[in-house]
């Protein structure tokens, strides 16, 4: 199911939270969403998810709006802080969900255990929820988001608190869920959102600051270069000190004092490059290293938001 936004606004009193954003979002893709605090973007996801209506605008599932009730049931929801009744069995939960999301009474049966399969809750299906670790809480959160087959999958945050396992776990059955329905992804664990998601959405003070792939946000940052150098011959501080008074340096940051090794960021291209073996070779240092590498997403979303 395609998802389309078309001029969304929404205001708390004189503060505008949201600011009149549009974008598409393709069946079958997964988008990441992402936002500093107070940008915008969990008033947004309560509006994807019709917790909350907006002052104007419209959201748009393919051809039915946001206002059709019925459009309710082709949505999921796992909210950040998943809310579930820890003193009820795995299986009674998914059959309560599912009777909540009007899944007929004849179909309860076979989607509890369809969902059970599909979340990998096997062994764990007979226990009480209160008896889960985290990682499987999030895995009964997500068998309740979609027991009623919707073709839209909303989930905030939904790797909070897990371990790396737990969260390689919940990864992979997002993407396989991904295989067939639209879902969009609110998160603050960037690493996450480029091993995961096909898209990316930053809103900013309400608006979208970016949207494209990961590739084509980096293919936008392309006028920067990125280094990290490894420099010897002299104290780390007169290293720091003698980097940063070259000309067109944006950035020198230490990131390994025992290897002296330097992250430098420039807007000079590849003229950076000869800038920096000029200064060691000036100062008498040794140029030990010096490795090209990519913008990182961290860097995209700082560049989008910090100001």
């Amino acid at each position: 199911m395609d998802v389309r936004i078309d001029n969304l606004s929404k205001s708390y009193g004189n503060q505008k939270a949201v600011d009149s954003i549009s974008f598409d979002i393709k069946s079958g893709e997964i988008v990441g969403f992402l936002g500093p605090n107070g940008a915008g973007k969990t008033t947004t996801m309560k509006m994807l998810t019709q917790y909350m209506q907006p002052d104007s605008g419209t959201i748009w599932y393919d051809n039915s709006s946001s206002y059709d009730v019925d459009i309710r049931r082709e949505i999921g929801y796992l909210p950040e802080h998943n809310p579930l009744y820890e003193d009820m069995p795995v299986m009674d939960y998914l059959a309560f969900s599912a009777a909540l999301q009007s899944v007929p009474q004849s179909e309860i049966p076979s989607r509890v255990i369809e969902m059970v399969r599909i979340c990998g809750l096997d062994i764990e299906k007979h226990k009480k929820i209160g008896e889960l670790s985290k990682g499987y809480r999030q895995r009964v959160g997500l068998a309740q988001a979609i027991i009623h087959n919707p073709k839209v999958l909303i989930l905030d945050e939904p790797t909070t608190g897990l371990d790396p396992n737990q969260i390689v776990e919940i990864r992979e059955l997002i993407r396989k869920l991904g295989r067939e329905k639209t879902v969009i992804l609110s998160t603050h664990i960037l690493p996450e959102v480029e091993a995961t998601c096909d898209r990316i959405l930053i809103i900013n003070k309400g608006k979208i600051a970016a949207d494209g792939t990961v590739q084509q946000l980096r293919k936008q940052s392309e006028g920067k270069s990125l280094l990290q150098v490894r420099i010897d011959g002299a104290p780390v501080e007169r290293i720091a000190e003698g980097l940063r008074l070259i000309e067109g340096l944006q950035k020198v940051m230490l990131v390994d004092t025992l290897n002296k090794r330097f992250e430098i960021e420039s807007n000079s291209g590849e003229e950076v490059n000869r800038l920096v073996y000029r200064t060691c070779v000036q100062n008498h240092w040794d140029l030990l290293e010096m490795i090209p590498f990519e913008t990182k997403l961290e860097d995209i979303f700082r560049d989008l938001t910090i100001n």
